[in-house]
């Protein structure tokens, strides 16, 4: 009995931030996205020391070369630390195709904290130091090479960098113009909640696809990548605002005439403060489940308008951009490493989803 009553002092004791994290524990595939998103982000901020080379060298004896081979195992059967074998590339007399044999009895053992090619990290200092490798004239390409001999590696973890920025950028704007035109909408109601209602349904009403890609289409094509790059991101932004600003209406429509909120105009407060000091964080939790679950909405899009060719351009390297060279089902069935980005569109996807159910089950902790 101590025992029980000791757990019920605790979570009756508890603020409603543990009895959230508690309730989010549970859940197992919640937890899993949630590491699966800190690797993500963690891997995107350090790619320049992850990936084995940058991401714009070209390997011209490596044109679309298939993944690498890693083994631990030696021709004579002894067992070795991880090493790949050398490659030639040869023709096939028969069909005229290019393809890549090993070479027995060369091998290059995978090396960790190697020198290689210079970056500049995060634009503050210069350094070659990356994780692995393996000495010169031995080649590593974990996920192989495109149709310039551009290790695919390096450049899947440089495009989920500008891939998951976007994302987040995205939706920071979006929230903030949720957050602003839905609490005019919901708090003073009249004429500005028509026109942006009005607005709301107008935007809406527009297929997503078409919209973005007119508005993509608008950008002159002689700006400078990161121009299309922060254009792109005000545009997703543009469009992405809605679904919260009507949630947030919605709420404080519910909430601008309880008793707290009287209490806060009678002690002078202003609209502004009474806004964003007492109603908005009555129902912070759904606005933080709102937002994640809108993070992968606006890195589906990136990738689909970078897919389409009205996204960002070379050379800015996204998911988006790398599938771009997948479009022709010929090359697909010939270099079938090239879908390899969508693994990790569907691993950033499926872990922001699984991230935000358990935050949506765990908001209301009172209720279990």
């Amino acid at each position: 009995m101590t025992q029980v009553r000791q757990k019920e002092d605790k979570y009756l004791n508890a603020s409603t931030r543990q009895l959230v994290w508690w309730g989010y524990k549970k859940h197992l595939l919640a937890m899993v996205g949630l590491v699966a998103i800190l690797g993500l982000y963690l891997t995107a901020m350090f790619c320049e020391f992850l990936a084995p080379y940058d991401k714009d060298i070209r390997h011209f004896d490596f044109i679309y070369s298939p993944p690498s081979k890693i083994r631990i195992i030696d021709e004579l059967g002894g067992l070795q630390r991880p090493f790949v074998m050398g490659r030639d590339m040869v023709m096939d007399m028969e069909t005229q195709a290019m393809r890549y044999e090993e070479v027995s009895g060369i091998r290059y053992p995978i090396r960790f904290l190697l020198r290689g090619d210079p970056y500049v990290f995060w634009g503050l200092w210069k350094s070659d130091l990356h994780l692995f490798g393996v000495d010169a004239p031995g080649k590593i390409f974990i996920f192989g090479t495109d149709r310039m001999g551009r290790d695919m590696f390096s450049r899947c973890l440089y495009g989920s960098r500008i891939s998951l920025s976007i994302g987040m950028l995205g939706v920071l704007l979006s929230l903030v113009l949720g957050l602003v035109l839905g609490g005019v909408s919901g708090y003073f109601g009249g004429w500005s909640d028509g026109i942006i209602q009005r607005t709301i349904e107008v935007i809406r009403c527009f297929p997503s696809i078409p919209l973005w890609m007119g508005l993509s289409a608008a950008m002159p094509p002689h700006w400078p990548a990161m121009k299309v790059y922060f254009t792109i991101t005000i545009i997703l932004s543009l469009v992405g605002w809605t679904d919260l600003a009507r949630m947030v209406r919605g709420k404080l429509m519910s909430l601008r005439n309880e008793e707290f909120v009287l209490a806060a105009r009678f002690a002078g407060a202003g609209h502004a403060r009474i806004i964003f000091r007492h109603l908005l964080p009555s129902f912070t939790s759904h606005i933080i489940v709102t937002v994640t679950l809108a993070i992968p909405g606006m890195i589906l899009a990136e990738t689909a308008l970078s897919f389409l060719g009205i996204g960002l351009r070379p050379p800015i390297t996204s998911l988006g951009v790398l599938l771009k060279e997948a479009q022709n089902i010929t090359t697909i069935a010939l270099y079938p490493w090239l879908l390899i980005p969508v693994l990790f569109v569907i691993a950033i996807v499926l872990s922001f989803n699984f991230v935000g159910d358990g935050l949506r089950d765990a908001v209301d902790p009172y209720s279990r």
